[in-house]
């Protein structure tokens, strides 16, 4: 009774998440932020942070990874499952019927207006997503530079995202190593 109860918690929240998720990924973070993190307390920041990157790494759609991998992490397969579906169902009901619909409304000016204001809402929301994500994932300086350094290889030389996620990782096994070697010897020098 309790996991169904549970389930259909999972399941109300993740379908509000699909109605309202406009501009892709980003904004079902800025929403699981706020409601996980920030109200409920079920999961920490760093915690959305790392299943973000791990659907964002993932193929398939960030936004159905990280519906999925939230789900197992609180209820099991079950979770990732009932997750999953609600988030993808209120899409789907809606461009089934944009799609039967797409010839009446394509140029209607409201539709477009609507359209309009929704991508101008999507900054701010990815912004509110991003900002406090940046806290977990820069823990240390060099891990802005390792950033900066991925962004301009990307932008600048095109490098692939596969090599980027893999120098990413290769980084920040040095990074972390070399700042817990670092507070381990401070502590043993400072009780010496």
């Amino acid at each position: 009774m309790k996991r169904g109860k549970a389930l259909a918690t999972l399941f109300l929240e993740f379908f509000q998440f699909g109605c309202f998720t406009f501009g892709g990924g980003w904004s079902i973070v800025a929403q699981m932020q706020r409601l996980y993190v920030e109200k409920k307390h079920t999961i920490t920041g760093e915690e959305l942070l790392d299943i973000t990157s791990v659907g964002r790494s993932l193929p398939g759609t960030m936004i159905g990874n990280v519906a999925m991998l939230y789900g197992n992490h609180v209820a099991g397969l079950a979770g990732g499952v009932v997750c999953l579906f609600a988030m993808v169902l209120p899409p789907f009901v809606v461009l089934t019927v944009l799609t039967f619909c797409y010839t009446a409304v394509r140029d209607n000016p409201w539709v477009v207006a609507a359209m309009t204001g929704v991508r101008a809402a999507i900054v701010p929301i990815m912004a509110s997503a991003a900002l406090p994500l940046a806290k977990g994932a820069f823990r240390y300086p060099p891990c802005i530079l390792v950033a900066a350094l991925s962004f301009g290889l990307y932008l600048i030389w095109n490098v692939s995202c596969v090599l980027l996620v893999v120098m990413g990782i290769a980084a920040g096994l040095v990074i972390c190593e070399y700042y817990e070697r670092k507070g381990k010897g401070g502590e043993n020098h400072g009780a010496a």
